[in-house]
């Protein structure tokens, strides 16, 4: 930003300098600091709305904190986007994104990723173990067409937001009790026909269900997945969990860390893995949420959540305790 002839009398003098002449004939002219007008200070923020305005030969400035790109038709997320280390709030919504890359979790500033109507199909596991778990605090995916998220999903322990609307959603992550922050949850218009169990952990502010096609709950019903007697794996890695003995993979396989990570808890609190006596039972969904929009248009609050059982003894007991309520 400097005065072209200024610029021009000091590289004069530089040049002079270098040769050995004399500092006193230098010809040097006082310094004058800039004016305020004159620095031009970083760029924090771009909004672009629509594709002609979107930059394809300039770059993005690094210093962007906020970027918007909708309307774009972007079919990916460009590659200039990831470099920006500053970004703490990405919008990249109204595009035709199909995919996400890895290097989105090298974003570890980023704090509101917003993907709302786009055609994502997943949202990968490599990304909820990324920078994003502990950054991530808002995430819209309304209007895509995903049908399951990952298990790694609830290790963005960080999340306050989470927007899920429209999509083709068959169920929740297992392990959603786990979003201990989470305080704004919105999963309407889905295909959930239940909650998972862990559902019971969260507590909300807000909570929209609406126009999911729950089932009817029933008790009386269940599916039964007991093997009597025990394996030897079953009861290993039930005590594993009920003693909370330390695994990992440098110890166990990894598709036994998994399994071990998704054990089911009966309601006597012990663990389960692959044994179990399942069942849907009523919860009113006012138990883990201060406002609820109602699940349909008959003006229910209540909706179906999974129940398990490590063994016939538990369910007996739950099963007498819920014919006495009922009777």
């Amino acid at each position: 930003q400097a005065n072209v002839i200024n610029l021009k009398t000091f590289l004069s003098a530089v040049r002079l300098a270098h040769q050995g002449n004399d500092s006193g004939v230098l010809p040097l002219s006082p310094l004058v600091p800039a004016k305020n007008s004159d620095v031009e200070k970083p760029k924090t923020k771009m909004i672009i709305t629509s594709r002609r305005d979107y930059p394809l030969t300039k770059s993005f400035p690094f210093s962007l904190e906020h970027l918007q790109t909708s309307y774009c038709k972007l079919a990916r997320i460009d590659t200039r986007v990831l470099c920006l280390k500053k970004l703490r709030k990405l919008d990249l919504s109204h595009n035709h994104i199909k995919q996400l890359p890895a290097t989105l979790g090298d974003l570890v500033c980023l704090q509101e990723l917003n993907l709302h109507d786009n055609h994502l199909e997943a949202f990968s596991g490599a990304l909820c173990s990324s920078g994003l778990q502990k950054s991530l605090q808002f995430l819209d995916l309304s209007q895509n067409q995903i049908q399951a998220l990952p298990i790694e999903f609830c290790q963005l322990r960080g999340l306050v937001q989470l927007r899920l609307d429209d999509n083709a959603l068959l169920r929740l992550p297992c392990r959603i009790g786990q979003l201990s922050r989470l305080r704004f949850l919105s999963a309407a218009r889905n295909k959930l026909p239940f909650l998972p169990s862990d559902f019971r952990k969260l507590s909300l502010e807000n909570l929209d269900l609406f126009g999911n096609p729950f089932e009817q709950p029933n008790p009386l019903v269940p599916n039964i997945q007991l093997k009597i007697p025990l394996t030897l794996l079953e009861c290993a890695a039930r005590a594993t969990v009920n003693h909370s003995i330390p695994y990992g993979c440098h110890l166990l396989p990894s598709h036994l860390c998994k399994d071990l990570e998704v054990a089911k808890t009966c309601r006597c609190g012990s663990a389960c893995l692959s044994s179990f006596i399942q069942i849907t039972v009523t919860m009113n969904l006012h138990h883990v949420a201060h406002t609820v929009v109602l699940v349909d248009n008959m003006g229910g609050t209540e909706a179906p959540i999974l129940c398990y059982f490590c063994s016939l003894d538990c369910y007996s007991q739950f099963l007498d305790r819920h014919l006495q309520s009922n009777g």
